[in-house]
């Protein structure tokens, strides 16, 4: 189906019901999650990484995918790196959510920490490898095929790590505790059922999000960029906002910024889908100060909540704590910072 020939308004129509059944889907999943996490013993920040962010991730591999194969491969690249950022954004929207303390100062365990790490890695090789130029290589790019074994071997690594004890931080910085495990009733394959039913609405409503956006960026003559990186990115980290305000319900803390931290390793895996999909030169070649900047602010934006992780201070502003509003500041200045490139 050709979106571009609908009216803005069906259009806009579109992408609100899409937008919804994308909520649904991701408001329910966190419950399936840690339902599941419970009866298999996994930890909350893998599973978060694991489930939550591969998951909320579907509707970025549609808009990649679709962008990408429709010869739009800034506006594949910058829904990727705009969904990084986004995503951290939403994170601050959870703390001011949590409320009454910041909500680094209650979730602060080594797996979290690492995934956010390993995600600040995986940002910098693609402003790397953006900056010095990618080559082709077998048909896709070799920066691209790099960074996807980069993404693999850092979930893998996560994955080990969530198991190992390093070291436990000791005392909550505030009264909150996460929530206690309860007793799920439902059996492993249900879970996983329900698991899958909401991954299905959530890959496809997120095709939708995506080609719709797509469409009203063309015709509203809205730069792809700057549409890729806000509009697309926003619409497709619905999934995620809607699981991590269902997983603070649930006081699942590690499993609420698990999924932010893995669905960021998860999008720039998607990077080589574009590659494949994409018939041209790598993706990656032709990425510009634009998306190196894109992926700069993610790396900021990630830096300011592992320090706000490591100092567990339970001080806030504007209810919220000094990581997400100083995030915010920088994620508002990046902004700024991209519209300049475009300039």
């Amino acid at each position: 189906m050709n979106f571009e020939t609908l009216s803005l308004p069906l259009l806009g129509g579109l992408f609100v019901a899409a937008a919804a059944a994308v909520w649904f889907a991701g408001s329910r999943l966190a419950g399936y999650v840690d339902g599941l996490t419970d009866k298999t013993g996994l930890g909350q920040a893998f599973m978060g990484m694991l489930l939550l962010g591969g998951i909320t991730s579907l509707p970025e591999m549609a808009a990649v995918s679709t962008s990408a194969a429709t010869g739009n491969a800034p506006l594949a690249i910058n829904n990727l790196l705009g969904t990084a950022s986004i995503n951290l954004v939403l994170l601050a929207a959870a703390d001011i959510y949590f409320g009454g303390g910041a909500l680094t100062a209650v979730a602060a365990r080594p797996a979290t920490l690492m995934q956010g790490v390993l995600s600040m890695i995986l940002a910098t090789l693609v402003a790397l490898i953006a900056t010095v130029g990618d080559v082709a290589m077998f048909g896709i790019g070799a920066g691209s095929t790099i960074i996807a074994l980069a993404a693999i071997g850092a979930l893998w690594l996560s994955a080990n790590f969530e198991h190992r004890h390093v070291w436990e931080a000791v005392g909550d910085g505030r009264s909150g505790e996460e929530g206690e495990s309860r007793h799920d009733e439902r059996s492993v394959g249900r879970l996983s059922l329900y698991i899958g039913l909401c991954a299905v609405l959530i890959l496809v409503s997120g095709f939708v999000l995506s080609t719709t956006a797509d469409a009203i960026a063309t015709k509203t003559g809205l730069a792809a960029g700057m549409v890729g990186f806000v509009l697309v990115g926003f619409a497709t980290s619905l999934p995620e906002l809607s699981s991590i305000i269902a997983a603070l319900r649930l006081k699942r803390y590690q499993l609420a910024i698990g999924d932010i931290f893995g669905t960021n390793i998860f999008n720039l895996l998607l990077i080589v889908v574009a590659d494949i999909f994409y018939r041209g030169d790598p993706v990656l070649a032709e990425a510009g100060r634009f998306e190196v900047t894109g992926a700069i602010l993610a790396v900021l934006m990630t830096g300011i909540f592992i320090v706000g992780l490591l100092e567990r201070r339970d001080r806030t502003i504007l209810r919220m704590g000094y990581d997400s509003a100083i995030a915010l500041l920088v994620f508002s200045a990046g902004l700024f910072l991209l519209s300049r490139t475009m300039a």
